[in-house]
């Protein structure tokens, strides 16, 4: 792994981790989720003036598809607390009504040229039931273009 991917903006590739105990430090925290990929930022969030744990935190991996296998693992505990993961969303985005609500559809990059739509299929239908899968293709030449949209049936299993 080269690195976060500059192509793939920060909020796609942050969650945030509510639920946390009190006893979380960034170290555990960073412990937890880098099972699933390489961690480019970790903070537990902590009150300014007590710098007691405000019970949530970020975790920003290098790129979008560790991001989806973190959220493929759910249930996550750390620190004996089970937590909740949610894909970050930006403060204008939270601001729209229903901003959390209608997001069913994941952007899947760095997929190889050889990658058929049933390798997509078998591996995210893990996650939950899937309406649709477009491996996107140049429009002239045919020419499969490394990135897809998986669309589940339901909110939750995006979350």
């Amino acid at each position: 792994m080269e690195g976060h991917d500059p192509k793939e903006p920060e909020q796609l590739r942050k969650l945030f981790i509510g639920g946390l105990s009190f006893e979380t430090t960034d170290d555990s925290l960073r412990e937890h989720f880098e099972k699933w990929g390489t961690l480019t930022d970790c903070v537990v969030m902590r009150d300014p003036q007590t710098k007691r744990s405000r019970g949530f935190g970020f975790v920003t991996y290098s790129c979008v598809e560790e991001v989806d296998a973190a959220m493929c693992a759910r249930p996550h505990k750390v620190d004996g607390h089970v937590v909740e993961p949610k894909r970050a969303v930006s403060r204008e985005d939270s601001v729209k009504p229903g901003a959390r609500l209608t997001v069913k559809k994941i952007f899947v990059g760095g997929i190889k040229e050889d990658t058929e739509e049933y390798n997509l299929r078998d591996y995210f239908e893990k996650c939950g039931k899937i309406e649709t899968i477009e491996v996107m293709e140049d429009r002239q030449s045919g020419e499969k273009r490394g990135f897809a949209f998986v669309t589940f049936d339901d909110h939750d299993t995006v979350e």
